[in-house]
């Protein structure tokens, strides 16, 4: 059984449909949280077996062990914020709690980001959730992946939030890869209609944009997805992730 948290808070990117850029965005606001947002972040990547951010983590570090260029880079991030790189731990859903606990214990943090498996269905990811202070959760403006979302939430706040099985304060909606050419009112009706539902949804829509897939395996290009270096300024300029960043803090704040 997990013992009691003391005031770090567990918050989860999470969504039971795959493709729509959830460890994406958990990476992103881990980065800036920590290096940007003035808070000490920690990440349990449990999306076993593909661990997409452990992994990045390991590609970066061995580039920059190669690298002395790259090496001065890292260094000058360091000067800049004055921050080691955020932790990350490797695990599975059924150990995520336990392994948070751990790196709680070894860091100063004030957050715990969860990248959990894209399908509920994956053992252990309903009794990880449920120790969730905060979910947010990626939506695009795609019938079946709205469809699943709505689905999610609503069990999720059925099953476990109004019976007291899951500690999460608030659930949260927000659109992610949304298409510029799209008309802005589409997503506002779609607002209304989730708000109708009872659910609530950020201000914030993240764009799809060919700068979340650029990453350290590019060298020659301005680095935005990475866990050790600051998101190139022009990429982050439009890309929301501040603006998400900031309206999440502005909730789990309170």
């Amino acid at each position: 059984m997990s013992k009691e948290k003391t005031n770090e808070l567990y918050v989860a990117i999470a969504t039971q449909k795959g493709g729509i850029g959830k460890s994406t965005v958990t990476m992103l606001l881990a980065n800036y949280l920590h290096n940007l947002g003035g808070k000490n972040v920690g990440v349990v990547d449990c999306d076993d077996p593909q661990h997409s951010i452990s992994d990045a983590r390991e590609r970066e570090l061995l580039l920059i062990k190669n690298n002395e260029a790259d090496k001065e880079v890292a260094k000058d991030v360091f000067r800049k914020t004055g921050k080691r790189i955020f932790p990350i731990v490797a695990t599975n859903p059924v150990d995520a709690i336990d392994q948070a606990e751990i790196l709680i214990e070894d860091e100063n943090l004030d957050i715990v980001l969860f990248d959990l498996p894209g399908t509920i269905r994956s053992k252990g990811v309903l009794s990880t959730l449920s120790q969730m202070d905060y979910i947010f959760v990626p939506i695009s403006a795609d019938r079946l992946v709205l469809e699943s979302a709505l689905q999610f939430v609503a069990n999720f706040k059925d099953n476990l939030m109004t019976t007291g099985k899951a500690v999460t304060k608030e659930i949260f909606l927000f659109w992610t890869m949304v298409d510029g050419r799209e008309k802005t009112d589409l997503y506002t009706l779609y607002d209304e209609v989730i708000g109708e539902l009872g659910f609530s949804v950020l201000n914030t829509r993240i764009p799809d944009s060919k700068r979340f897939r650029r990453d350290f395996s590019e060298p020659e290009k301005a680095v935005f997805r990475s866990t050790i270096f600051l998101p190139d300024p022009q990429l982050l300029r439009g890309s929301r992730i501040k603006e998400l960043a900031d309206e999440v803090l502005s909730i789990i704040d309170k």
